[in-house]
């Protein structure tokens, strides 16, 4: 089996904030059939440790970045882990990146530099029984191991993933002795940004290959609109990009096994799942489209969009159940939208089980991102007889045929797509929705094609597979 070390901050049964976490968790699973087999390197967060009496001490690393600390072992979940244990950078409360009051902790810099450079010594032969033939970066978070890999000498193919390039990992040039960086590649053509280091930059600049994570936000990452300042360094490298869109986990996520619903095979089956789901948010039995948003609270996903078209929505007999938090304001705006209307209702948090539910209760799942590198909801809702209405941007145009008259006529419509940043347009498609709902043969061949639609990883690991070989070849 050949050998791939993936460097991730978050790896989901584990530790999740976001789909960064899904993929990491689902791809080495997937990969087996290509014939490599991926190790990934996590931090050594509570969640993690708290599976360490299964693990063992693969490497000390001794006074590591201002603290001691180790390389531990271990199998979960069909994952094979490397995991960081070093208690002065992640044994802390909050999330993996926010305090408990939700600021960025101070020393984000500090603590994924460290990850890169135990990614940089591993990559370097430091376990004597598996040296990696490849490595695969995942975001900022990885982004250094370039530079470590350098400064020790080693050379070894390294593909750097974006899975959102709206974060940067950036910090203070008078952070560079601290993290180790050699200042001669403070540079424009380097790590530097703007006066600033730039973690994402460095990945990018020392990576072998660069993919994201569909083929639209490849294209899209070329432009000043969604380059977010990297798009000039991104063109200059676009002979190395790729996009290759992500997969869920179709067994984690299948309507006909799935132990948090009741089980379906047929879209008809849906109707207990939505008896229960309105039941559950207190919603009124009503003859129009039950329709939900799981998602973080944020501009990014256009929810301040949704709020300015919801009356046209519940005018034409729509209903919405909210699971998510976020922005204060906007949590509060929605609060509020829900005790202004019966037709809607809101849930502040995350809850996963939840969450299932919901997809397998809704008639359709709203994704009105301003901009979206892949997203995942929309492949759980055609997972589940769900119908996708998304943003016209990135993966989401990707994955959702839009029911225009030709895709209704050739029977291959699975949802709707709107123009991105635009409520009007939005307030359209879900008008647009109402009417198709108010068919209900047509309805349910829309339902029917998305599950049929492929969401797995086949496709998507089979392309890493011929990434990875034409780098060791």
């Amino acid at each position: 089996m050949k050998r791939v070390l993936a460097v991730a901050s978050e790896c989901v049964p584990l530790v999740k904030t976001g789909g960064l976490a899904d993929v990491t968790g689902a791809l080495p699973r997937a990969m087996a059939g290509t014939g490599w087999g991926v190790r990934t390197l996590i931090p050594g967060y509570r969640p993690v440790l708290a599976q360490a009496a299964k693990a063992t001490e693969a490497l000390s690393l001794g006074a590591f970045f201002g603290g001691p600390a180790r390389i531990l072992v271990l199998r979960h979940a069909g994952l094979d882990l490397l995991v960081l244990d070093a208690p002065h950078l992640f044994d802390r409360d909050g999330s993996p990146y926010l305090d408990a009051q939700g600021n960025d902790w101070a020393d984000n810099d500090l603590r994924f530099a460290a990850l890169c450079a135990a990614a940089a010594r591993i990559a370097g032969g430091a376990l004597d029984d598996w040296v990696p033939q490849v490595l695969h970066l995942h975001d900022w978070q990885a982004g250094l191991v370039p530079e470590y890999l350098a400064a020790q000498g080693t050379s070894l193919p390294v593909v750097m993933t974006i899975h959102n390039i709206a974060f940067h990992g950036l910090t203070t040039d008078d952070r560079i002795a601290a993290l180790g960086l050699d200042p001669a590649r403070f540079l424009p053509d380097g790590y530097e940004y703007y006066g600033h280091v730039s973690a994402l930059k460095a990945g990018l600049v020392g990576a072998d290959r660069i993919t994201t994570v569909s083929p639209t936000y490849a294209r899209e990452l070329t432009t000043p609109e969604f380059g977010m300042g990297l798009d000039g360094m991104i063109r200059a490298r676009q002979h190395l990009l790729t996009g290759i869109l992500n997969g869920i986990d179709t067994d984690t996520w299948n309507p006909r096994k799935d132990p948090h619903i009741r089980r379906f095979q047929t879209p008809r089956g849906k109707a207990p799942n939505r008896k229960g789901l309105r039941a559950e948010f207190g919603l009124p039995d009503a003859p129009g489209p039950l329709a939900v948003v799981v998602s973080r609270l944020t501009a990014q996903k256009g929810l301040d969009l949704l709020l300015d078209a919801m009356p046209a929505f519940t005018g034409a007999g729509g209903q919405l159940a909210l699971l998510g938090s976020g922005d204060r304001t906007l949590e509060n705006a929605w609060l509020e939208a829900a005790r202004d209307s019966d037709a809607v209702a809101v849930r502040i948090g995350y809850d996963e089980t939840l969450a299932h539910r919901m997809f397998a209760g809704a008639d359709a799942v709203l994704v009105p991102s301003r901009f979206e590198p892949c997203g995942l909801t929309q492949l759980y809702a055609l997972r589940y007889g769900a119908v996708p209405v998304v943003a016209r941007t990135g993966g989401l145009a990707d994955t959702v045929i839009h029911a225009n008259d030709a895709a209704l006529r050739m029977g291959v419509a699975t949802g709707m797509v709107h123009a991105p940043d635009d409520a009007a347009a939005l307030a359209a498609a879900l008008v647009d929705l109402c009417h198709l709902h108010a068919s209900p043969e047509i309805w349910a061949h829309i339902q029917a094609n998305g599950m049929r639609h492929p969401v797995g990883w086949e496709a998507s690991s089979a392309q890493y597979g011929a990434l990875y070989d034409a780098l060791v070849s």
